[in-house]
């Protein structure tokens, strides 16, 4: 079957190719769910279809542009990450013993996107409890990178990066607390947008089986997911906003715009790589080509600032909090036995693991005074951005790496120029965005030698989300942007 016109169509294209009735939604669902149908076997993105519910929502679409109604997403394919409740279809986050748990209302996001008009074909896959930058778990099996299918396509929203790269419709929603909007559209050449901490309500966003309330989980967001910048903003305009249960019956969101519209105005802060967590030489490689192309576009670029945080020092907070707001969740003998291993550790151990590991066992106390320690970071942030308007940096050290399913993580290792790390000591970078809670776009700026999908993220002021989404929409238009898998062409 030859490959659809519409297939690897950005939403803003779609969305013009709806009013001018070039295509129906009908037509772009079922050309969608076409794809899925032939592809996904090797794949395996979309774990739970919702094709039949998916058409009918199509069909609505097309009654309301035959009327003339115009909503942001009216008749666009898209699929959401399994984590978000859809009332009748499972919501699992991986965990085996929630394979029969099923939700009877939508998130919040979710009715925003429904209400904005999208069609949503399906769910996508997870790692267990969305702990990985891996996509696999013993419910829905392993989803593999479009671009080379022995490779991880990210996680934890991998599914959703791997859907985007195979074309299975044109936006996804995905989440992010160390990373997993940002590192699986990395890994899949696609586009991501972490937002500033809580500017999208997660309200059904929520591990089963606990009731959907309002809820901000520390550091965590979600956000959107697309195979062009532009489409990011269409898709954070739907969801962002005060959940209405609370800060939404007093307050209205009202971002500010871009700082500026042209390269020529944009002063950015651009780092390769860092002790704490090196990067090998294609990433440094696509940084470094991106820097002599900005210039060359009239950016003011810097390679170096003293006004940027101690990237070693806000690391190893951001390892502490972190695990202190997941090991909450901890089975009560898997605590015991972290905090029995924190309080063996020697106090000149500053390495990420005893970081990850004192976390784990934080009391209350600690975790006030980590608190500080970030509202610090923030200011320091706040600072930096006065002279520059966003920092460019990596987001993982390497291109996506072979599955590994070793149980323990801890003891995984990555190369990097070969050279082995700890696999989780990679949450450094994600976390320069993540701990202070700032927006940050995930941009694809080629391959690898190999063929694998490279990038970096664009990380802006607190509640500036429209400066770094505009920096990504102006690199992509000069210097291109996602390019489909070469395996997918028919």
């Amino acid at each position: 079957m030859a490959k659809s016109q519409w297939s690897f169509s950005t939403a803003v294209e779609l969305s013009a190719a709806l009013a001018a009735r070039k295509v129906s939604a009908v037509e772009l669902a079922q050309d969608a769910i076409g794809r899925i149908e032939r592809h996904d076997n090797k794949i395996n993105a979309v774990c739970v279809r919702d094709f039949e519910r998916s058409l009918a929502a199509a069909r609505s679409a097309d009654a309301a542009l035959a009327r003339g109604e115009n909503k942001p997403l009216l008749g666009i394919p898209m699929t959401v990450k399994e984590s978000y409740n859809i009332a009748g279809l499972p919501t699992t986050w991986g965990i085996p013993a929630q394979k029969d748990f099923r939700p009877t209302e939508d998130a919040l996001p979710i009715t925003r996107v429904k209400d904005a008009g999208g069609v949503i074909l399906g769910k996508t896959n997870v790692p267990l409890g969305l702990g990985d930058w891996q996509s696999y778990n013993e419910i829905y099996g392993t989803t593999n990178n479009p671009f080379d299918l022995g490779r991880t396509p990210g996680g934890s929203s991998g599914g959703s990066s791997a859907a985007l790269a195979a074309g299975y419709g044109a936006l996804s929603l995905g989440s992010d607390i160390g990373g997993s909007l940002r590192v699986p559209a990395f890994h899949c050449g696609v586009y991501a947008h972490k937002p500033t901490f809580a500017l999208a309500p997660s309200r059904g966003h929520t591990p089963p089986p606990l009731p959907p309330l309002p809820f901000d989980r520390d550091l965590s967001v979600i956000g959107p997911m697309a195979r062009s910048a532009a489409d990011l903003s269409l898709l954070l305009a739907a969801i962002a906003g005060p959940d209405p249960l609370e800060a939404g019956k007093a307050y209205k969101l009202a971002l500010p715009p871009p700082r500026h519209t042209e390269f020529r105005n944009f002063r950015v802060l651009l780092i390769d790589t860092d002790p704490v967590m090196p990067t090998d030489k294609v990433v440094r490689g696509t940084l470094d080509t991106l820097a002599v192309n900005l210039g060359k576009a009239g950016v003011k670029l810097e390679r170096h600032s003293p006004l940027l945080p101690d990237f070693g020092a806000s690391t190893r907070l951001y390892m502490r909090m972190l695990m202190s707001f997941l090991s909450a969740s901890f089975a009560p003998e898997v605590y015991a036995g972290a905090q029995a291993a924190a309080s063996a550790l020697p106090p000149g151990d500053l390495s990420l693991g005893a970081e990850r590991l004192r976390g784990m066992a934080l009391s209350h106390r600690d975790w006030v005074m980590a608190d500080g320690g970030r509202s610090r970071l923030r200011a320091q942030w706040r600072e930096l951005f006065k002279t520059f308007d966003a920092v460019i940096c990596p987001i993982m050290p390497t291109p996506a790496y072979p599955h590994d399913h070793s149980a323990d993580q801890e003891t995984r290792r990555i190369d990097i120029d070969g050279k082995a790390h700890v696999y989780p000591d990679q949450l450094a970078w994600p976390g320069i965005a993540t701990l202070p809670g700032l927006p940050s776009t995930a941009i694809p700026t080629g391959f690898s030698p190999a063929g694998l999908p490279v990038g970096v993220q664009i990380v802006g002021p607190w509640l500036e989300d429209r400066t770094p989404l505009m920096l990504a929409e102006l690199i992509e238009r000069e210097f291109g942007g996602f390019v489909p898998p070469p395996m997918f062409d028919d």
